[in-house]
């Protein structure tokens, strides 16, 4: 296994490289990182159009998972990411933006929380309503899809730093020994809820807000310990090969925010697009709303993002004569 972890590591470091690679490649004046969830292509591709639109600066927005951003805003080749989840990336931001320096993150945050959820078929008819429900095997067959007799349960997307703390979390609770834990894209994660929504079938699945799923459906939030600060160790893969069995997380999350992070050397090149993104200031029902447009109603995050800044020109105008 320890072999396999190396590998998997090996991968995404020469991943990064090919990725970096093609970014040095651009023309345009800025890198803008877009992460693969709905909100955050939505906040890259606004922040494109604004600053297009208030300083004429050309920002490309290229799609990458958050340990190749960080790389990158580390260095120097990727200049903006709108969305670093806290405390998720807290490993991250220890190491580049307390240590090294070379990444700042905006002051202004968007709350947030993150668990696990149930949709109301789940909850009241198979009596999934407390975490630890979920280490009942006798429950967990309910949530069973493929005929196997153990149920399945979306816990994130593949490159999502809370995906892996969800793994973690799941091991320190024990119910990783009877259910299935999937790591798929969003979109495939959220369909799986609206088709278990559309067929009366219990479903439960990590989850967090602001997201456009609660305006959808009636969801219910698992009941679980509170955050404990002495019982949350998170060891990231990154860290140590053994990282699953080095850390321990059985409690509820902290709660949650997110933030813009850029790179420091932003600082320089182009002081007033930092004063900018430090006033930049979304709300969750606004995030509510990027998502609907983009995973419901299948807008592009482009022309969205041209929309969104043309409805809110005076208030983009705001941030940027900061």
């Amino acid at each position: 296994m320890a072999d396999l972890v190396k590998l998997v590591l090996k991968v995404a470091v020469a991943a990064s490289v090919i990725v970096l690679g093609g970014i040095r490649a651009q023309a345009a004046d800025l890198v803008i990182a877009m992460p693969n969830w709905s909100s955050g292509q939505a906040t890259a591709n606004i922040l494109k159009v604004s600053l297009k639109k208030e300083f004429g600066i050309d920002a490309d927005v290229v799609e990458m998972g958050t340990l190749i951003a960080f790389a990158g805003l580390n260095s120097g080749q990727v200049d903006i990411h709108p969305e670093v989840w806290l405390p998720n990336l807290d490993n991250l931001v220890k190491k580049y933006v307390t240590d090294a320096g070379t990444v700042a993150i905006s002051p202004i945050g968007v709350p947030a929380w993150q668990g696990i959820c149930a949709n109301r078929t789940a909850a009241d008819k198979y009596g999934f309503k407390d975490i630890s429900d979920l280490s009942d095997p006798k429950k967990t067959e309910a949530l069973d899809t493929d005929g196997d007799g153990k149920g399945e349960m979306w816990i994130g997307a593949e490159t999502w730093s809370s995906t892996t703390i969800e793994r973690i979390r799941a091991n320190s609770y024990g119910y990783a020994k009877n259910l299935s834990l999937l790591e798929m894209p969003e979109d495939v994660g959220m369909a799986a809820v609206d088709a278990a929504e559309a067929t009366d079938r219990p479903i439960v699945f990590a989850c967090y807000a602001p997201h456009v799923v609660f305006k959808l459906h009636d969801i219910v939030r698992l009941t679980e310990p509170p955050y404990d600060a002495a019982k949350w160790k998170i060891v990231l893969p990154t860290e140590d090969p053994q990282w699953l069995s080095q850390s321990q997380a059985a409690v509820g999350w902290d709660a949650a925010h997110y933030h813009i992070a850029y790179a420091t050397s932003l600082r320089k090149k182009h002081p007033e697009v930092v004063r900018f993104l430090e006033h930049v200031d979304f709300k969750p029902e606004e995030a509510i709303d990027m998502s609907y447009a983009i995973q419901v109603e299948r807008q592009a995050p482009s022309a969205y993002a041209e929309q969104w800044v043309a409805k809110n020109e005076a208030r983009v105008e705001g941030w940027a004569k900061q």
